[in-house]
């Protein structure tokens, strides 16, 4: 006999609508799963066989075939265990004929309990495209994939279940149990506590304003200090005053946290901006994605957030480099013979790093620490057009030792996170009176957009020009520039662009002032 149901396989951080077709007859006993399944799936026979066995149900020895359908993409992962096993008890008529429009996910353990699955909210968005009216998946899913559910109020119903011998009950009598509700608005009210605050960092008055300046706009940010001087705790402090997550960036954060089973138990909405600080011997793959299964890698998993590379020239020369087309296109693009996957990768870049190899530029005597010739090696690791991808380059020095024992309290975290949030909604607006859609912060105009929003007066113009020649500007060095005036302008609350705003930015470019001019 045969029977059908809905499964799911994740393609990138999106699902696909997969049926799984199966059917029992007479013959020798076999079992084949066909539709190209990966090695977890083909291995899934005696998981699933004796998951049955062990949760009470007979199952005769038969022909079984297993079909899952598209058979052109390839299926991976054991979330497919619980519908092949409802789809074996259908065929032996012991659910009933209650699959149709439904859709079951699980993993199953040998004693018929069912285990955690990745990729529940897009599974969930896919279900609600595809006009599914339930959907089964583990208890700890369940509420996960109802977020999805209770943003477009689809009337789906969501249960989730612990074990395969639950799903057949659930399936035979749908009353006997209540569907997972989530509470959206709860998440968001809930309000996320962070681990540094701005009014404990010492000093450091100048790197906290372009700090403030990089939040407002979204913009690429490098710090450039000797050791001890702050720079990793700043880059902590950020987060906290970044504007909060709207609900969308939340379920595009979300979804790829999903799919890479990043998502913390007891919380099935990511409600807070990611923050990623992968270490400098991160390969390439997992710094950008990928790999024999493609998964999000630590561009992806910081999108609408922060990536942060301390010590930056440790990192390798290619893991540098695979930064640029992320930080041009605001995505990763994953080329596989038979397959392309895009992943967003919209993330602030906040890097550090020491003026020499051996930490200080200089000693307590005034001199180099290391020869000019090591220095220019060490520097050399960045190259150009990634230093040309990063608006604001700023010298963090040593804190003074007065204000390091100063028991004034700084500013704090949430009054600087007012002014960023200010600042958004003013590009936020700007943005909707042009048209303009897609585009949430400064750092992410075009040059179109540049040349609409970003316009300068005479003296401004000349200005610029000036320096340009000056320090012999890029054309990218440029628009970085004019975007950095723009969100300035909009911290200031000023319609225009004036000389005090383009002048700061300006001064936002020390790598390409000759920094390193002993």
């Amino acid at each position: 006999m045969l029977s059908q149901l809905s499964a799911a396989a994740l393609v990138g951080i999106d699902a696909l609508k997969v049926q799984v077709e199966t059917n029992v007859s007479g013959g020798l006993p076999s079992f084949t799963v066909v539709g190209l399944p990966d090695s977890a799936i083909r291995e899934s026979r005696e998981r699933i066989l004796t998951a049955i066995k062990n949760s009470g149900f007979n199952l005769p020895p038969k022909k079984i075939t297993v079909n899952l359908a598209p058979a052109d993409v390839r299926k991976e992962g054991t979330a497919f265990d619980l519908s092949i096993a409802i789809g074996l008890l259908g065929s032996m008529q012991e659910v009933g004929h209650q699959l149709e429009g439904t859709l079951i996910l699980g993993e199953l353990a040998l004693d018929g309990s069912v285990r955690r699955i990745n990729g529940a909210l897009p599974i969930a968005m896919m279900a609600v495209r595809e006009h599914i009216t339930r959907i089964i998946l583990p208890s700890v899913n369940a509420e996960e994939a109802a977020v999805a559910v209770a943003a477009s109020r689809s009337g789906i119903k969501v249960f989730g279940v612990k074990t395969l011998s639950e799903t057949v009950h659930l399936l035979r009598d749908p009353r006997r149990s209540s569907p997972v509700e989530a509470d959206v608005k709860n998440l968001f009210h809930e309000q996320p506590e962070y681990p540094v605050d701005f009014a404990d960092i010492k000093g450091q008055a100048t790197a906290k304003k372009a700090m403030e300046i990089a939040a407002a706009g979204g913009h690429n940010l490098i710090m450039i200090g000797p050791p001890g001087s702050g720079k990793t705790l700043l880059a902590k402090a950020l987060p906290s005053i970044l504007p909060p997550l709207n609900f969308e960036e939340s379920l595009e954060t979300t979804k790829i946290y999903s799919v890479a089973d990043k998502l913390h138990t007891g919380r099935p909405l990511m409600t807070r901006r990611p923050f990623r600080n992968p270490h400098h011997t991160t390969s390439n793959v997992a710094l950008i994605g990928g790999g024999t299964m493609a998964r999000p890698g630590e561009v992806s998993l910081a999108h609408n957030g922060v990536l942060f590379l301390d010590e930056l020239p440790e990192f390798t020369r290619s893991a540098l480099e695979v930064l640029r087309q992320p930080l041009e296109d605001n995505e990763v693009t994953v080329s596989r013979i038979s397959l392309t996957t895009n992943y967003p990768a919209c993330f602030m870049l906040v890097a550090a790093m020491n003026p020499s190899p051996a930490g200080a530029l200089k000693d307590q005597d005034g001199n180099l620490t290391a020869t000019p010739q090591q220095i220019q090696r060490y520097l050399s690791k960045i190259s150009g057009p990634l230093l040309d991808r990063i608006d604001i380059h700023i010298d963090v020095p040593k804190v003074d030792h007065q204000e390091l024992f100063s028991t004034a309290k700084g500013e704090s975290s949430e009054e600087i996170r007012n002014r960023v949030t200010r600042a958004r909604k003013i590009q936020a607006k700007r943005f909707a009176e042009g048209n303009v859609s897609g585009i949430h912060a400064n750092a992410q105009m075009a040059s179109k957009l540049i040349k609409k929003f970003c316009v300068l007066d005479k003296p401004c113009a000349t200005k610029l020009m000036e320096a340009m020649e000056r320090l012999n500007l890029s054309a990218r060095a440029h628009d970085r520039i004019l975007k950095v005036s723009r969100t300035i302008a909009d911290l200031d609350g000023s319609e225009h662009i004036g000389m005090p705003h383009l002048i700061q930015a300006i001064q936002y470019r020390s790598l390409d002032r000759d920094f390193w001019n002993y």
